[in-house]
């Protein structure tokens, strides 16, 4: 092993990260010490420079999530490229997202673990805890909790009972602030469920626009009164018509997206649904993307042209063939199982494409929106077994690629 010195303070952060990494893999390779005491004083040592690193990574990572730099790289989440890129568990990434994500506010929890006076895991227990709370109540929380960690409790016990201070001041004074992710595009749609002491569950989210608009049109029709005698509100409606729909026990409902041909296929008309509700051409493209949407499109004079079904997308058959030959999403390396993702016309069904099953993929919702806004970022392969391989081009790929009118393979997708 070669040493070099190596100043500290002047070195750039590229060069302390290399010297970590170079540390680490002759550390990896070295036989720990026969003597069993030995082994439990490196150990505790190494614990806490591990705890250290991990201060250090969750910086970067909040770089990297604020920035939205995964998004250019085709990953829907950071969540996801942790796991994809980092080979996190989805635990162990939305445990080290918190982290980031509450770094800026938690300023005596970061010190603390930066200076290898706190464990990653309490430091992730208590991010955890604090997520969804005022600057204020997160100030407070955070004294709290630490003031646990000194009296010695385990990071068990310090996560009960910071869920307990959420419940609490969520529900003092319903002044559980609108969340940022509210704020934010398509991608980040949320829904957060908690199981209460009775084996109920809560439920809170946010929806944009585009998920929204199948809210309403799937649920809204199911939520209306069932006749003079119901005397249910409109939130149990709403919780009755979801259930239906979880259940299977619903008729197929559907979304109308009025637009003209020319908006699907690259125009810059709006589009509208039928409240009147308009629609940016681009958005549309978008929802029009979605199995539950229903197209009307229409021809010179406002006429209309074709009101596709959803059994135009694909038919049940179809389906159940698209899942079993795809256990999930087509894009490489993504987790969504496939009978969650959208069914997906690989060569564009706006754009000319049939509806043959060999023409169709599953896609997860996210991918299928980035596919048809960066069709250049995404290479197409075919295996021998009839499935379809989406993998990601690094953002900066230059070559721009066009999808033809006829529906076959573009040059761009040749089969492997």
């Amino acid at each position: 092993m070669e040493l070099a010195a190596i100043d500290l303070d002047g070195a750039s952060t590229m060069e302390l990260v290399n010297a970590a990494s170079v540390i680490a893999a002759e550390l990896a390779r070295r036989t720990p010490p026969e003597s069993a005491a030995a082994c439990m004083q490196l150990a505790e040592t190494l614990g806490r420079a591990g705890d250290m690193n991990e201060a250090a990574l969750a910086g970067l990572v909040g770089v990297v999530d604020s920035g939205r730099e995964v998004q250019k790289w085709g990953f829907p989440s950071t969540q996801a490229w942790l796991r994809n890129r980092l080979g996190m568990r989805d635990a162990r990434a939305r445990e080290r997202l918190a982290l980031a994500r509450q770094r800026p506010r938690l300023t005596r929890l970061t010190a603390r673990w930066a200076a290898g006076d706190l464990s990653t895991g309490h430091a992730a227990t208590i991010a955890t805890a604090v997520n969804r709370l005022h600057d204020t109540d997160c100030a407070a929380a955070e004294e709290v909790l630490l003031g646990m960690v000194d009296q010695g409790f385990c990071a068990g016990k310090v996560a009960a009972f910071g869920k307990r201070i959420r419940e609490v001041i969520t529900e003092r004074d319903d002044s559980d602030p609108e969340p940022v992710e509210a704020k934010r595009g398509y991608e980040r749609s949320w829904i957060q469920a908690t199981r209460s002491l009775d084996g109920g569950r809560y439920i809170k989210g946010w929806l944009n626009a585009e998920d929204a608009a199948i809210w309403d049109g799937t649920l809204g029709p199911l939520a209306r009164p069932a006749g003079p005698d119901d005397n249910r509100d409109l939130p149990e409606r709403t919780a009755a018509a979801l259930t239906s729909v979880l259940s299977g026990g619903h008729k197929a409902t559907k979304v109308t997206l009025i637009c003209d041909l020319d908006t699907l296929t690259g125009g810059t008309t709006p589009a509208r649904l039928p409240d009147g509700t308009t629609i940016p051409a681009a958005q549309a493209r978008r929802i029009a993307l979605n199995a539950g949407i229903s197209p009307l499109l229409l021809g010179a004079g406002g006429h209309p042209l074709y009101l596709g079904r959803t059994q135009r997308f694909a038919t049940p058959v179809q389906r159940r063939v698209l899942e079993a030959l795809n256990p999930t999403c087509a894009v490489q390396g993504c987790e969504v199982p496939g009978i969650l993702c959208e069914i997906d016309h690989v060569y564009g069904w706006a754009l000319g494409a049939s509806t043959d099953i060999d023409q169709l993929t599953l896609c997860c919702g996210w991918h299928n929106r980035y596919k048809h806004t960066h069709p250049h970022r995404i290479h197409i392969t075919r295996n021998q077994d009839g499935r379809y391989l989406y993998r990601l081009r690094p953002p900066d790929t230059a070559a721009v690629h066009t999808i033809n009118m006829s529906g076959r393979p573009p040059p761009w997708a040749q089969a492997a």
